[in-house]
């Protein structure tokens, strides 16, 4: 029932820094427990109450992220972590799991994503016959035949889908326009805290016209459209969101989102950027909601052609996603980009009220998909 579906109380994230930049030497703890401390402070949660701690993480130190986070944020030992790896999807599909553990009975469940490109540890596969280690910058996404490096895959996947260089600068160079027009509005706000002396975004431009990036050569393919001005920035950040039961938020009356639905798919592991499409039909499915209904939308920008690809497929007019700009414009944190959106969502259907349904989703490398429906809850339940 709807009811009863687990609900988000409270979201927040930090700055997203470009990687080697503003939020360079900070851990993925450090990025981590500001962000935990304030899901648990800005509700006026008891930290006695939360069950579990789920962050999304892709290229971080190893062990358990979830629980060194938890710990340095200096929540009660008896609160486990989980660290969950779905690549790009990871932040949302925390979320997910975190819905599921509510809705199965826990009453507090902290969850979203970290990552610090920044801080990553080398990494190299062991030296074969005697020769020497071998670096390599990522995990296999996938068995070699379909293991193709993200930007290449979406570069082959506008050419597939007929997306042509000039829609993708637009698509970039909007991106931009409104992530700075927002900015100025302030509706980052009160959404992002401050950490390690950063308070705002690093990677959002002005004046970034078409012009401007037509000039920029292609990343991938001597013959492709992919460059680095239609592409997101490696980056560094955090963000999560407190979920409780519908319970919970009632007797602290607080206004919230809904959790109508999760979805996540695969799709071939050579285009993973179209996992968005069937993961936002199972989602939409699910919920019994139609794409016209939503309100907001916010899709990982990871490519400007990849987010077109799929805006073609679901029949989807591109204005109406990311409309206060995207990870193109904000960056692309991997392990937390997922949990983004979430904080996205939460911040124009809760704090401002700008509509009723949300929709997230986010394409991941091997395949994945992630999608999630929401329903903003500002009135008495």
């Amino acid at each position: 029932m709807i009811d009863e579906a687990p609900v988000i109380i409270a979201a927040a994230r930090t700055p997203i820094g470009t990687a080697g930049h503003s939020l360079s030497r900070l851990t993925v703890e450090q990025l981590g427990a500001p962000v935990l401390r304030t899901l648990i402070c800005d509700p006026g949660l008891d930290p006695g109450d939360v069950d579990d701690v789920i962050l999304g993480n892709c290229t971080g130190p190893g062990g358990n992220v979830a629980r060194h986070t938890a710990l340095s944020a200096s929540m009660p030992s008896r609160v486990p972590g989980l660290t969950v790896d779905r690549q790009c999807a990871s932040g949302l599909a925390a979320i997910e799991i975190a819905a599921h553990m509510v809705g199965s009975g826990a009453r507090v469940v902290l969850a979203g994503g970290v990552e610090s490109a920044s801080t990553a540890p080398l990494r190299f596969w062991p030296p074969v016959d005697g020769g020497e280690p071998v670096r390599y910058h990522r995990a296999p996404f996938a068995p070699p035949r379909d293991d193709v490096d993200m930007g290449m895959a979406n570069d082959l996947l506008a050419a597939e889908a007929g997306i042509s260089r000039m829609r993708q600068d637009t698509y970039a160079a909007g991106s931009h326009a409104r992530a700075m027009l927002a900015r100025s509005a302030g509706a980052f706000d009160q959404e992002t805290i401050a950490v390690g002396g950063c308070e705002r975004d690093d990677r959002p431009r002005s004046g970034l016209t078409v012009e401007r990036l037509t000039r920029l050569k292609p990343t991938f393919r001597p013959e492709g459209t992919v460059t680095a001005g239609n592409s997101c920035g490696i980056s560094d950040g955090a963000a999560g969101v407190a979920v409780v039961s519908a319970k919970i938020q009632q007797g602290l009356a607080l206004p919230g989102l809904r959790i109508l639905s999760t979805a996540t798919v695969g799709v071939p592991a050579a285009r993973p950027g179209l996992g968005v499409v069937p993961a936002v039909y199972s989602a939409l499915d699910k919920a019994g909601i139609s794409l016209e209904e939503i309100d907001v939308i916010e899709f990982n920008e990871a490519f400007a052609g990849q987010v077109l690809a799929c805006c073609d497929e679901l029949g989807l007019d591109p204005a109406r996603v990311c409309r206060e700009g995207g990870a193109l414009a904000l960056g692309h944190p991997w392990g937390a980009s997922g949990a983004v959106l979430a904080v996205r969502l939460f911040a124009q259907l809760v704090t401002r009220r700008e509509g009723r349904y949300g929709l997230a989703a986010i394409a991941a490398g091997g395949g994945l998909g992630v999608a999630m429906v929401v329903e903003a809850a500002v009135g008495p339940c």
